[in-house]
């Protein structure tokens, strides 16, 4: 437990420091580390790809995306991000596929099928954190999706030691609650809302309450669901965490399996109603 709270507090002091004092560089190489760190953990703990040129072709992909995606962009220069999406999720379908077809012997459909998960649609579900970041008032609004997602996780945990009488996924995660999932998505909403009216007043930022409250009541929603989801994958491989990266805490999908559901959403939204929410 000491390690547990002594990381999670040099993690805050991090942050902090990565957002609003150091150079948005070293937010670009923390984020691109900790996207690779996630391909490699779905892919390679679990099992899911046994075949080394699939795993390396997909983290070589993560790490490509990553890099090319922040580091750019925190020393001033233009990546069209769509292109590179393009071209990356071009060249790793071919590498992966020609694995398959010279080890088809031993590798399966499913390999390559994880491959191309692991190695392209989670870095840019992750990477959403990184594109909030470089929305007008980014460095604030960057703290949302994790406010949604751990807010959720937080608020859900204490209703459910609270309240909780029903079993939300028993086989999955034997300790979750209906009760304490409801009360998840109702904490999220009320810290998202307090803490918009935090940034609002203080940090020069605009952001409409009903923006807020979509942002925290649907990122709990799917914050739970991507919480569910990752369990699901360490139960049908046999494994306890991820990694253990984080003392006390695991690996990175350990930390971030909501948040790779949620940044998404909130940078849909934000996407949607524009720079002032």
């Amino acid at each position: 437990m000491k390690a547990r709270v002594l990381f999670g507090v040099i993690g805050f002091v991090f942050v902090l420091l990565a957002l609003y004092v150091l150079p948005p560089v070293v937010l670009a190489v923390a984020v691109s580390a900790l996207t690779v760190l996630a391909a490699f953990e779905v892919l390679y703990p679990t099992g899911l790809v046994k075949d080394k040129g699939i795993l390396c072709a997909s983290l070589f992909a993560a790490a490509a995306y990553a890099i090319a995606t922040c580091i750019p962009a925190a020393i001033g220069l233009q990546v069209s991000g769509g292109m590179l999406w393009q071209v990356i999720a071009l060249l790793l379908l071919v590498a992966l596929f020609a694995c398959l077809l010279r080890r088809h012997d031993t590798v399966n459909v499913s390999q390559v099928m994880a491959g191309f998960f692991g190695g392209l649609i989670l870095p840019y579900f992750l990477l959403s954190l990184w594109r909030i970041f470089e929305m007008d008032g980014g460095p604030f609004l960057v703290l949302l999706p994790l406010v949604a997602a751990w807010g959720s996780d937080t608020c859900a945990l204490f209703a459910g030691m609270a309240f909780g009488k029903h079993k939300l996924a028993p086989v999955v995660s034997p300790k979750k609650t209906v009760e304490g999932a409801v009360g998840g998505v109702v904490g999220a909403t009320l810290l998202m809302l307090l803490v918009v009216f935090l940034l609002n007043r203080y940090a020069a930022v605009s952001i409409h309450y009903a923006g807020a409250a979509v942002m925290g009541a649907l990122g709990a929603v799917i914050g739970q669901i991507g919480d569910l989801s990752f369990s699901i994958i360490k139960r049908q491989t046999g494994i306890k965490d991820y990694g253990h990266i984080f003392p006390g805490h695991g690996g990175v999908l350990d930390r971030f399996d909501s948040v790779i559901f949620v940044a998404p959403v909130v940078e849909l939204v934000l996407r949607i109603l524009g720079p002032t929410v």
